[in-house]
């Protein structure tokens, strides 16, 4: 079954609402005046930690809720028709996991924490409830299914049109820039996912997700330590990615 948290009690002080959350600014609550997001509280459930591995929810299991992420990171990944796992997406604080599931209500993926990680439960049917008489709500949901069309897009793209180290180079760019609307370091960061999972994500091989990390850091793009991850050129690696920014804003 999906992962369920309990509702937090209104009375518990140790509870941290969206008014005090880190991630307010990134999350749904984004654009809602303080009455509204007091609405939105009622319908939240603020889970336990939850541990590296487990499961958030399988594929083919009933869709019931979406969640944003509080801290922590997430992996999406769905089997092909040769039996093949393929990463479908990585989610860090503040994102949603589980719109994919909104048309079929079923999950699609299966979502599994990459680190120990928390999240924010959110039933979908009260959030349409909720959303249909708070119009910002009701954007700012549109807006985050918005995003998640134009990041599969994205995704498409990169996988149809780019070679392998241009991939690599567009992954890091990505994560750069996410990095920093996290109020972190856009040029240091720790990948919270593996060399395999990368690369089922990329459509490219370990060995060679391997063999680019040690090609960018010999070209002096990258310098890597195990997961640490420092990029030192931005500007040579966003342009091998294919972007217009020489650096995130």
């Amino acid at each position: 079954m999906p992962y369920r948290a309990q509702t937090a009690s209104p009375d518990n002080k140790h509870a941290v609402r969206c008014q005090q959350c880190a991630i307010r600014k990134l999350c749904l609550p984004v654009m809602l005046a303080e009455s509204e997001i007091d609405h939105l509280e009622t319908i939240i459930e603020r889970g336990a930690t939850i541990k590296k591995g487990q499961p958030l929810f399988h594929a083919g299991e009933p869709f019931e809720a979406i969640y944003a992420v509080r801290s922590g990171s997430f992996v999406s990944s769905a089997v092909n028709a040769e039996g093949q796992e393929m990463v479908t997406g990585f989610y860090l604080p503040g994102e949603i996991i589980g719109l994919d599931g909104i048309h079929s209500k079923k999950h699609p993926t299966t979502a599994k924490a990459l680190e120990t990680s928390s999240v924010c439960v959110l039933p979908f049917e009260r959030l349409q409830e909720i959303a249909a008489v708070i119009p910002s709500l009701q954007r700012q949901l549109f807006n985050v299914m918005s995003s998640e069309i134009q990041s599969e897009h994205e995704l498409m793209m990169l996988l149809g049109r780019k070679s392998a180290d241009e991939r690599l180079a567009a992954f890091f760019i990505n994560l750069s820039q996410r990095f920093k609307r996290r109020g972190l370091s856009a040029e240091r960061f720790r990948l919270s996912m593996t060399r395999g999972q990368i690369g089922r994500y990329l459509g490219l091989a370990v060995e060679t997700v391997s063999r680019l990390l040690t090609k960018f850091s010999e070209d002096g793009l990258i310098h890597v330590q195990d997961r640490e991850i420092e990029i030192l050129d931005m500007p040579r690696l966003s342009q091998l990615a294919g972007t217009n920014c020489h650096h995130p804003d």
